[in-house]
């Protein structure tokens, strides 16, 4: 089973346009709830008796707190967790990495520019490809990126790859999907939502999406309830997409239509192709 987390967290050192939650505070009371709530998580994984996966989609920047920087590091030593993986900006410090184990630890991290200085994310970008960690970079393919996402491929070890999210609402002529495509040859699956209606999905059975609490939806997307995963009322489900449309990496990667696990077999969490 693989399983999107995403605790009450909402909280970013970075106010990016594009995202509603950027340089929001979150309160103490808050920031203890979601402690609770991941070390209650990571108590269930650390009891799981099948293999597990985990992708943390934290709405706020995980990694500068030191509660996701221990749940990370715990259970990428678990011999049944397959695959720790956290969305973020990178712009914590990377010294804790040393404690992990990272044949199973792996960062998916994202590329704001005007958000931080371009030498220090390239900086952390080395230290993570010379510490050895497994990791895929991305940025949002808005036009005022283009020029950056050019020089941080150039930069970027040839082994990492870029990905790029197409902006939310943004439609591309051929000639700007060619100049993205340039940048990440796979964002062809980016450009245009997926439909998704009556598509089989393994999203309800092999994976899943929790939050804070417990409860179990298919994936971040669908809203229904299949469940609470500490109750016992969860039970895995083989339905149909009954979205109309899937435009988030992290649900249409799971789209058996895609094909995408294929093109991404054995970094499906962490957005990393097959043999790159």
């Amino acid at each position: 089973m693989s399983i999107l987390y995403r605790g009450p967290l909402a909280s970013c050192d970075y106010d990016c346009p594009y995202c509603p939650f950027a340089k929001r505070r979150d309160s103490p009371e808050r920031l203890r709830a979601d402690r609770a709530a991941l070390e209650r998580f990571t108590d269930w994984v650390a009891g799981c008796d099948h293999p597990v996966s985990v992708l943390f989609t934290p709405w706020g920047e995980g990694l500068v707190r030191s509660w996701y920087r221990r749940a990370m590091t715990g259970l990428s030593h678990l011999p049944h967790v397959r695959r720790v993986a956290i969305q973020t900006n990178l712009s914590s410090r990377t010294d804790w990495l040393a404690g992990a184990d990272l044949g199973t630890l792996a960062l998916w991290a994202t590329y704001h520019p005007g958000q931080v200085d371009y030498g220090r994310f390239l900086g952390r970008c080395r230290d993570l490809a010379g510490l050895g960690v497994r990791f895929s970079v991305g940025v949002v393919g808005l036009p005022e990126h283009l020029e950056q996402a050019r020089r941080l491929r150039a930069d970027l070890p040839e082994g990492v790859y870029l990905w790029v999210n197409a902006a939310e609402g943004h439609l591309y002529t051929d000639a700007e999907a060619d100049d993205w495509t340039a940048i990440d040859p796979l964002f062809r699956h980016s450009r245009f939502p997926h439909r998704s209606a009556g598509q089989a999905c393994r999203t309800g059975d092999s994976v899943v999406s929790v939050d804070g609490d417990g409860t179990v939806r298919r994936c971040h997307f669908v809203p229904a309830v299949l469940g609470n995963l500490y109750d016992g009322t969860f039970r895995r489900r083989v339905r149909p997409c009954p979205a109309a449309l899937c435009d988030c990496h992290i649900g249409y990667v799971h789209l058996e239509p895609t094909g995408l696990y294929d093109v991404f077999a054995g970094g499906v969490l962490e957005r990393i192709p097959h043999g790159w």
